[in-house]
């Protein structure tokens, strides 16, 4: 199966521990997170916190179904476990790197893994272009957020 891989990045006026914090801790997404507004109704779980803390979440079909676990929470990194269940199946895997810069922090938010052929074609045609525009709207929010 191909893989992908995208990273998208923004420089934060806020320091390293304020944007860790936001990303860190799921309940903190929905201040940033570009899907959190895709349904009024969304039901959320989380359970735990660090590394192995989840957040499920189900609701309409823009926003899907799924879940997300912390496989690593370090000052400089954070890494997700990402699996999709609804519209489609699929696994990926999300890091955000924080590299402080000064009196700012340089967010890198990648998402990798593997697709089918079928769905590696449909990525170039429709999902990266999709992908880029939510994680950019992602970004700016959590900017606005670790700003504020």
């Amino acid at each position: 199966m191909p893989a992908f891989s995208q990273t998208h990045e923004t420089t934060i006026a806020a320091p390293v521990a304020t944007v860790h914090a936001l990303v860190a801790e799921f309940p903190e997404w929905t201040k940033w997170s570009p899907w959190e507004g895709l349904d009024p109704d969304l039901k959320r779980t989380y359970d735990g916190q660090g590394v192995g803390a989840t957040y499920a979440w189900s609701g309409n079909k823009k926003a899907g179904e799924g879940r997300m676990s912390y496989t690593s929470i370090a000052p400089e990194q954070v890494v997700v476990d990402l699996e999709f269940l609804k519209p489609f199946k699929a696994r990926n895997v999300v890091t955000f790197d924080l590299t402080e810069v000064g009196d700012r922090t340089r967010v890198a938010w990648t998402m990798s893994g593997e697709r089918s052929v079928v769905f590696a074609v449909l990525g170039k045609l429709f999902f990266d272009k999709a992908i880029a525009k939510d994680f950019q709207k992602g970004l700016a929010s959590l900017k606005a957020a670790a700003e504020a």
